[in-house]
């Protein structure tokens, strides 16, 4: 993922985030991007001077002075987002209260002059300007995340509340209670996640999943103040509400933007609903009544992941006894013997075959690819561009596991993307939207296919298309399990932001969206005294999640197209576009557009389209419907 480094004010600075299941394999943005997640301090006052010289004047602004003041504000605005990354960076690979201290006051300074800046550009609302100056304006005002009012009291307490509850999420661990008067083990997120992984115990699965979300409920009051300064901020720039002004980011009006969300997921909800159906059946086989009933919804601590949010960890109890998976990645990972610096240039490799340059030599001495025993960090995986040039990094927590060669894979698209854009402008130093650049790490990671395995020499023959429905439930059980969670954690964070959903029913209204669009159910009773949202990442993080979403549907759209410029013609789950220079020609091209063009733009330039299109993961995935189709024959499907 692309890290959004700064919670509290940016949204777009150094790091790329992601999410691949595991908060600590998700990414996160970095330093700064086009969009105001990025910048840096600086003292004079040029940008507002132009508006404020302007007003003074007898002649209203006009379409020079707005060419004036982004031009000022951008150099202000890039000064700025180099502090923030690295005081962001610090407060993530050095978790104690000295590098919170500095994020708070970098994140404050960004967010002071974020706000003041999205202020002024609010002033050129009524001028007449070309759609270039006025797209610029746009994103000015739209950069931030959680904008804070024009109030020097009210941005620090929103940089200290954001940092904060950073630092909580990132030093949380779970402690059972002692047995027999012995000191009982701390367990971190990542030993969780393991076990939540390879643990097919449900006692202890539903300790451990109680146990980690211990870490939340002192999140909720600061999270509630948050919002509240939030939505002032938000109204301040002309916004109804936070809900208003993040679904405003995407081109299209925001009601519209919400309603096509609600229309690609029910293009894909009758694969998600049989794909339900079969994994229930499969964990009752496995678990009995009294663990996962026949009918209804499937309790969230049995489903590999900590958050239930991706499946592939429990394939081994979904597939048929006849069933083989083509190969287990994590062995070949292993039997190869490479370190977990090796797995980061094997990913590069990826990229170079396509015509991208080597990653520059800073990345591999700054980067972040083990979890230190020293002290506590952030292990969720990002991709960082600290200075908006050529200071790349990744920062993992490195498992010689498939699903970390998939991630380093994913994180390494985030780079290449901020590489590629990084002489366009700085508000255009972005992905097109925000689900791009999400999408552009999975579509390389789309690529990782046998036939790409065998190539980098993993594995020594393709396995036969008999062996495809594996590979297909293998994959459904993370991309497809995936997308009523992506679609529903930005759906709670808009009905909070409007109002729609009052402090005092967070946590039913999480759960209520959870059972409705997943089918899954908490294993223990929850109640307010909870704040299980706080458990995920992106919630104390404070990075937007539709672009999950939106990523999962884009991918398949950009892999489609890119098959096809490949010349592949056999089916896409075995296509990988890795050596072929047409592919990547067509790739880079879209990339270094970055942000300077609406969304629509982009997308056609890469695959012909101008719209989200399901369509594209559907026929994907169609040998896998029609098999869970005949499986779930005589069963009771829904919940």
């Amino acid at each position: 993922m692309k890290k959004l480094a700064l919670v509290v004010a940016v949204a777009a600075l150094a790091a790329a985030g992601c999410d691949k299941g595991n908060d600590e394999s998700e990414a996160q943005q970095g330093p700064v991007s086009a969009s105001t997640e990025n910048v840096a301090y600086a003292a004079d006052s040029t940008a507002a001077g132009t508006v404020a010289r302007a007003e003074n004047a007898a002649d209203s602004l006009d379409a020079e002075d707005a060419k004036a003041f982004l031009q000022s504000a951008q150099e202000r605005l890039e000064k700025m987002a180099e502090e923030v990354s690295h005081a962001s960076w610090l407060a993530s690979t050095y978790i104690n209260v000295d590098s919170q201290y500095t994020e708070a006051l970098a994140v404050e300074r960004y967010t002071s002059l974020a706000v003041e800046l999205a202020q002024e550009a609010a002033k050129f609302d009524d001028v007449e300007l070309d759609p270039e100056t006025r797209r610029m304006l746009t994103m000015l005002k739209q950069g931030l995340v959680f904008p804070a009012p024009n109030d020097p009291k009210l941005t620090a307490e929103l940089a200290q509340i954001g940092s904060k509850m950073q630092g909580m999420y990132g030093a949380g661990k779970y402690c059972p209670e002692a047995s027999n008067g012995e000191e009982g083990k701390c367990y971190t997120l990542t030993e969780m996640g393991q076990l939540m992984a390879n643990s097919r115990d449900p006692k202890l699965l539903k300790d451990l999943w109680v146990g980690w979300r211990k870490v939340a409920p002192p999140m909720k009051p600061l999270y509630e103040r948050q919002v509240e300064i939030g939505n002032a901020g938000a109204r301040e720039l002309g916004y109804d509400n936070l809900s208003v002004m993040w679904r405003s980011k995407y081109d299209m009006e925001p009601d519209a933007f919400a309603a096509d969300m609600d229309a690609q997921w029910n293009k894909v909800k009758p694969l998600y609903e049989a794909l339900h159906c079969h994994v229930r059946a499969k964990l009752n086989e496995r678990y009995g009544d009294e663990v996962v009933p026949p009918n209804g919804k499937i309790p969230a601590h049995l489903l590999g992941n900590m958050w239930a949010q991706e499946w592939g960890n429990i394939y081994d109890i979904v597939k048929d006894d006849d069933m083989e998976a083509p190969y287990d990645l994590t062995q070949l990972v292993v039997d190869s013997g490479m370190s977990e610096q090796d797995m980061v240039k094997v990913g590069e490799k990826f990229f170079t075959s396509l015509g991208f340059k080597p990653l520059p030599e800073t990345f591999w001495e700054r980067s972040q690819f083990v979890q230190p025993r020293d002290r506590d960090v952030v292990c969720h995986a990002s991709a960082w561009n600290l200075d908006g040039k050529d200071d790349l990094r990744i920062k993992m927590c490195i498992n010689k596991t498939g699903e970390d060669l998939i991630t380093v894979h994913h994180e390494l698209g985030h780079n290449f993307y901020q590489r590629i854009y990084n002489q366009q402008p700085f508000l255009y130093k972005e992905g097109a939207n925000d689900g791009f650049h999400e999408a552009v790490g999975d579509t390389i990671a789309l690529s990782i296919t046998p036939k790409y395995l065998k190539e980098i020499g993993l594995m020594d023959e393709i396995p036969g298309e008999d062996k495809d429905i594996g590979y297909l439930m293998q994959q459904a059980l993370d991309k497809i399990a995936f997308l009523p969670f992506g679609l529903l954690v930005d759906k709670w964070r808009w009905q909070v932001f409007n109002g729609e959903v009052k402090p005092g029913d967070y946590n039913k209204a999480w759960w209520k969206l959870r059972e409705d669009y997943q089918g899954i159910q908490a294993p223990v009773a929850r109640s307010e005294a909870n704040f299980d949202p706080g458990a995920k990442y992106h919630i104390p993080g404070n990075t937007p999640y539709a672009r999950y979403f939106l990523a999962r549907i884009q991918q398949f759209q950009f892999h489609r197209a890119l098959c096809e410029a490949a010349g592949e013609t056999g089916p896409l789950h075995r296509c990988s576009i890795f050596k072929n220079e047409a592919a990547g020609k067509k790739l880079r091209d879209m990339l270094a557009m970055g942000a300077s063009k609406p969304w629509p733009d982009a997308m056609e330039a890469l695959t012909g389209q101008r719209e989200l299109d399901a369509s594209a993961i559907v026929d994907y995935f169609q040998p896998l419907m029609v098999y869970l189709q005949e499986q779930n024959e005589g069963r009771d499907c829904g919940w």
